[in-house]
């Protein structure tokens, strides 16, 4: 390097400084997109119905519903809208996932799904919930991501919330002094952030008390009040949130009906579509991003199920038959768009609140990524190509950020099931490289093979 230049060293000298300080701070700000795998969705249950072998039994239940109201990829392809081409590898792929692994994140539900009991319902529920979620460890049938729903920590209802928190860690954890991995707890209608501080104090006595490994606890924050979405300064509230939670918060999940009734929307407009949904979850994402928090859309409110049901001794007819697979192909295409639009707009997380759901679900996801897959392989391979030709000629390559984004396209689509390895391979990633689940490390790793 040569020329003449102005700036002596003890003029740059403290800029340099202040820019490292600066650099290394927004550096511990925004770490990037958390490292491992995202679940592409969350199922919601109430306490008192949740077993151990409640994940078997709900991909039992799809696979039944997938069966009856689409037998074949033909048919499913036209209910929900995406291409006929792709018809056979989704359907294959489906009824593979809902047999291998039909819920990937369950969320054990003391608030809505639940409702208000007795508190030595409550009390019982709680045990025994726990109870069932160490059995299901111990025969290996949990859910990749598990956690709890708790009460929210309102004026009214905080103290049977950390009641039901404490029977629950404590039943759970027992003799064995573990929980299971991915656990969270999640916090519902946030008002301020002193309600989430509370829960991270909370969580962190628990693991004390019951020797349980730092942060064993996660928390999850739902965003449904335009409390947590705005502070009355003006100021997003949910990245104010997450702080709070004091390095715990793994996820944010934004919840649709709650969210649209605080907004003065009347129940015939509540959707995830609407627009007072669209700015909220712009605000989260923009508040959060590269924070390290895994963000969810909300769930479709209308089930896939029939008007009509046989009665004992009886059978459906013909035109009752032909009106319970409408309905249901109906709310499977309402799902299926739901989930597509979340996906096109940053969003790979979302609501299932009924077995039948979940073919939508996973349909709407796969068709998601293998559509994608020609032009994602391409990109990734061309932006590998220019990364090394800047390596070769000695230069430094800045855009990073964004091969790491084409190269979480391949994770998220691997790790749900929606693309093989194979199919990675097409953009010139081997297995080796796909494990490192970082761009930098591939250009790294191909630098030093050069």
């Amino acid at each position: 390097m040569s020329g003449k230049t102005t700036l002596t060293t003890s003029i740059t000298r403290g800029v340099r400084a202040a820019l490292r300080k600066a650099n290394a701070a927004s550096a511990r700000m925004f770490p990037g997109d958390p490292a491992g795998r995202q679940p592409v969705h969350t199922m919601y249950g109430g306490a008192h119905l949740f077993k151990a072998d409640s994940a078997g039994k709900l991909g039992l239940l799809a696979l039944k519903a997938l069966r009856q109201f689409a037998p074949e990829p033909r048919v499913f392809a036209q209910a929900l809208g995406f291409p006929e081409r792709l018809g056979n590898t989704v359907y294959q792929r489906v009824v593979d996932k809902l047999k291998r692994e039909p819920v990937e994140d369950f969320r054990i539900d003391f608030e809505d799904g639940y409702g208000n009991r007795p508190d030595e319902e409550e009390d019982h529920h709680a045990i025994a919930a726990a109870d069932e979620v160490r059995r299901a460890m111990h025969d290996v049938q949990l859910p990749p991501f598990i956690g709890i729903r708790i009460k929210p920590f309102s004026a009214p209802l905080h103290e049977r919330g950390i009641r039901t928190l404490d029977l629950f860690i404590t039943a759970l954890a027992g003799r064995a002094r573990r929980v299971p991995p991915n656990f969270v707890v999640t916090l519902p209608k946030l008002a301020n952030t002193a309600q989430v501080a509370a829960l991270a104090g909370l969580l962190g006595a628990l693991e004390s008390k019951l020797r349980l490994p730092p942060r064993a606890l996660g928390i999850e924050l739902m965003i449904e009040t335009t409390q947590s979405i705005l502070q009355p300064d003006g100021r997003a509230a949910v990245r104010a949130m997450v702080e709070a939670a004091a390095g715990r918060c793994r996820g944010a999940h934004f919840g649709t009906y709650d969210y649209t009734a605080g907004c003065s929307v009347t129940a015939e407009h509540q959707r995830m579509d609407h627009p007072a949904c669209d700015f909220a979850k712009n605000v989260m994402q923009a508040s959060l991003a590269g924070v390290g928090v895994m963000l969810a859309d909300g769930a479709t409110n209308v089930m896939p199920v029939g008007p009509h049901r046989s009665l004992p001794g009886s059978a459906l007819t013909s035109e009752q038959i032909h009106e319970n697979v409408l309905a249901v192909h109906r709310a499977w295409k309402l799902h299926f768009d739901h989930i597509q639009r979340s996906l096109a707009g940053g969003y790979y997380q979302g609501w299932d609140l009924h077995p039948a759901q979940l073919p939508a679900r996973y349909a709407a996801v796969y068709a998601f990524f293998l559509e994608g897959l020609p032009s994602a392989s391409a990109r990734l391979r061309r932006f590998i190509e220019k990364a090394a030709l800047a390596t070769l000629a000695g230069d430094v390559f800045d855009d990073a950020a964004t091969g790491q984004g084409l190269l979480n396209y391949f994770l998220r689509g691997i790790n749900c099931g929606a693309l093989t390895e194979a199919e990675a391979h097409s953009a010139g990633l081997t297995l080796a490289e796909l494990n490192t689940r970082s761009f930098l490390k591939i250009l790294e790793a191909r630098r030093k093979a050069l």
